[in-house]
């Protein structure tokens, strides 16, 4: 996003200009065709968004010491009300995102999917898998935009990164794989999940160990058999820690005579809280420091270091993607593994007050 902006006057106007560098465009179109109309429409509520004080009309965007294009923002209105818009799409639907450092910017919904989505991409994933993640995050998107009037581009839920971060990673497959997510999105426009009409959130995991678990806060969490995920390549992972590496991780001194624990389990299978030398740990604790793939943990200690085994990948709630593509892959359509996976979940499509 924007790194920088400082207003200088030309001696008959202001000018606002606002530096970008290249690998951090807010738009996949900037520099390759879109109109000055939409990045006006864009840049006037960045800047109504971030509280910038400029009361000009021209704006200069500015790419590595370039500039790239010049703006007149007076053409465009303050605000464009899209959920009145007879031709409502995730094109034109706009979303208000929340970077690390609080800065706001505005895009389409379709741009936010993207950048989401990309994070997901995997050579072997099948498409029908692709929209089942489409619809998720749409509806998470919906489900913020209507709780707090904003995203934020890291959550629990979701993580969002301009998709052109992902040139480079890509390579020459960019437009390739662009063209993947962008048919996937395309192919469920507006679609979004429900559960007693309202928006749901997208629980979403790589791989269990063998069954999805429920949660009593969030009733559409239903147990449903993912037997796919057993074979998957990353089901189990095993890591090994010296003492010294733990001591300096959990931040607890180790000895000969290692104290260990287990407090608290849940469905006799996932580790909820341990006591490692008189220290109480959470299971997210561990898998955030110890960066374990689940709560599903073994653990094995010798005489100079600790072994972890760990099954499945992620918190083993809603939706497997490894096992909705096996689905997939057996010509199971989105919506078909939608309702394996949200059985009580209904799929519907945006408009103005659906409630």
């Amino acid at each position: 996003m924007f790194y920088r902006y400082e207003i200088r006057n030309n001696g008959r106007e202001d000018i606002l200009y606002l530096y970008l560098n290249m690998k951090e465009e807010f738009s996949k179109e900037l520099g390759r065709g879109a109109s000055n109309e939409e990045l006006s429409r864009r840049t006037k509520n960045f800047i109504r968004n971030n509280n910038i004080n400029f009361n000009g009309k021209k704006v200069y965007l500015i790419v590595d010491g370039i500039v790239v294009r010049t703006l007149d923002i007076s053409r465009v209105p303050d605000i464009i009300e899209v959920k009145s818009n007879k031709n409502l799409s995730d094109s034109n639907y706009l979303v208000t995102v929340k970077l690390e450092d609080n800065s706001l910017i505005e895009i389409s919904l379709r741009e936010y999917l993207l950048g989401v989505l990309a994070g997901f991409f995997f050579f072997d994933i099948e498409k029908e898998t692709f929209k089942v993640l489409a619809i998720f995050f749409r509806t998470y998107a919906f489900k913020m935009m209507e709780e707090n009037n904003f995203i934020e581009a890291n959550s629990y839920f979701a993580s969002f990164a301009d998709i052109n971060n992902y040139r480079l990673v890509w390579d020459k497959n960019y437009e390739e794989n662009y063209n993947y997510i962008d048919k996937a999105i395309s192919e469920t426009e507006l679609e979004f999940a429900s559960y007693n009409k309202k928006f749901i959130l997208p629980f979403v995991h790589y791989c269990n160990s063998g069954f999805t678990y429920t949660n009593k806060d969030f009733p559409y969490l239903k147990k449903v058999n993912s037997l796919w995920d057993l074979a998957c390549p990353n089901y189990i992972e095993t890591k090994i820690f010296s003492y010294e590496e733990l001591a300096s991780i959990l931040g607890i001194r180790f000895d000969k005579n290692i104290k260990f624990d287990i407090l608290e389990m849940e469905n006799k299978k996932f580790i909820k809280k341990v006591k490692i030398n008189n220290k109480e740990f959470s299971g997210d604790d561990l898998v955030r420091l110890l960066k374990l793939r689940s709560l599903e943990i073994t653990f094995i200690f010798n005489n100079n270091y600790l072994k972890t085994i760990t099954k499945g990948w992620g918190n083993f709630l809603g939706l497997s993607i490894y096992g909705a593509n096996e689905l997939a892959k057996n010509n199971c359509s989105y919506i078909s593994i939608l309702s394996y996976y949200y059985p009580t979940v209904k799929l519907m499509k945006y408009e103005k007050n659906f409630q």
